[in-house]
């Protein structure tokens, strides 16, 4: 028998509805307009089987039954549609656009390690890194610092009590990108942190016969007041090359071209004779004043110049401490502090500013 048509208007009542229908909230009430025991409306239609003749009831209610279970079933089926298509809670919803992220920034006096690593990896470098806890001998004495040197004394160096017992001192990265370690037959009982870098200079050629080309960054240790210039911490990177012929000239080359690399094509370079102990003879290297120009500033006291490093060609007797035969080969040394290069390159005036860490001064510098 057809459905009665007060079944169907609720059928198609129904069916009009339930499309839109697209939430939990929104089957809910879907649910309890139609199938709700109070107020539903298949529950009017069996609230009518009174009023029926006896031989009509048993249709209807068959009729009222069956539109309630295709009512319960889309019900249920679009519900379990939702769930399945429904993002799991703090799950991430792939179809959402990428949201930009805060970028870090690398630390002014890293970039400039990583730069001058870049340069002098390009050079055929290798790129050291040694103990910053040191002994006598590597410190001092092996670069030819006799026992009553000014440097020795307990107001310029920070002394130890504990040994360090035997380990190893390793290769940061070699030339080529290759990586690994050198064992140290005897590591003398650490008395200092080192006040520079050149200590690992005796640990490589004590270890390795000529040609010499390395560069050795890190940092070194200093009974220093903390002001404007200086700071008991700081970061210096060394260079050593020890062959056959290599002269003054080869020094000079070298550092015009670090310059240049670090602050401009324009950078003018000056060498001035000066005095180190492992070094001999020994030069001052200024660099033009990047803020005159070379005309004469208040930032290089008007003399249109900025000194820099430090350099000289290897003493004889920093070769007979190590083994080397000064007779037939020579070699030149430089070392340099990464926050001077900083300052000069960045245009900072105080050198703490590097380590406190405010997001202030660090955000200037590029991702």
């Amino acid at each position: 028998m057809p459905d009665n048509p007060a079944i169907q208007g609720v059928r198609e009542a129904f069916l009009a509805q339930f499309p839109a229908a697209s939430s939990d909230q929104a089957l809910k009430a879907l649910h309890d307009a139609f199938l709700s025991r109070k107020s539903g409306q298949l529950t009017a239609l069996m609230k009518t089987l009174s009023t029926l003749a006896p031989e009509e009831r048993r249709d209807f209610g068959q009729a009222v039954n069956t539109l309630k279970t295709e009512i319960e079933t889309a019900i249920d089926e679009k519900r379990a549609a939702l769930e399945a298509t429904r993002q799991p809670s703090g799950g991430v919803d792939v179809t959402l656009p990428g949201r930009t992220l805060p970028m870090g920034r690398i630390h002014p006096l890293m970039r400039v390690r990583r730069d001058v690593e870049d340069i002098f990896t390009h050079m055929g470098y290798e790129i050291l890194e040694g103990p910053e806890v040191e002994d006598d001998f590597h410190n001092f004495e092996a670069l030819n610092m006799p026992p009553d040197h000014p440097a020795r004394d307990m107001q310029d160096t920070l002394y130890l009590d504990a040994p360090v017992a035997g380990g190893t001192w390793g290769a940061h990265r070699f030339e080529g990108g290759q990586r690994g370690t050198v064992p140290e037959a005897q590591v003398r009982a650490a008395t200092l942190l080192r006040t520079h870098t050149s200590a690992m200079q005796i640990r490589y050629m004590k270890t390795f016969p000529p040609p010499v080309r390395i560069i050795v960054p890190g940092r070194v240790y200093r009974r220093d007041n903390l002001d404007r210039s200086h700071t008991p911490m700081f970061q210096q990177f060394e260079g050593l090359v020890v062959g056959e012929g290599i002269t003054l000239a080869d020094l000079k080359g070298t550092l015009e071209a670090m310059m240049r690399a670090l602050f401009g094509e324009g950078v003018k370079v000056r060498l001035r004779p000066s005095f180190f102990p492992y070094t001999e003879p020994s030069a001052e290297v200024d660099v033009s004043c990047r803020a005159c120009g070379g005309s004469g500033c208040g930032t290089c006291k008007q003399t249109g110049w900025l000194e820099i490093l430090g350099s000289g060609m290897v003493h004889p007797a920093v070769f007979e401490a190590v083994g080397y035969d000064p007779d037939k080969y020579t070699g030149f040394a430089f070392g340099m502090g990464m926050e001077r290069v900083a300052m000069l390159r960045y245009g900072v005036d105080d050198i703490r500013l590097f380590y406190e860490n405010d997001l202030r001064f660090l955000e200037q510098f590029p991702v």
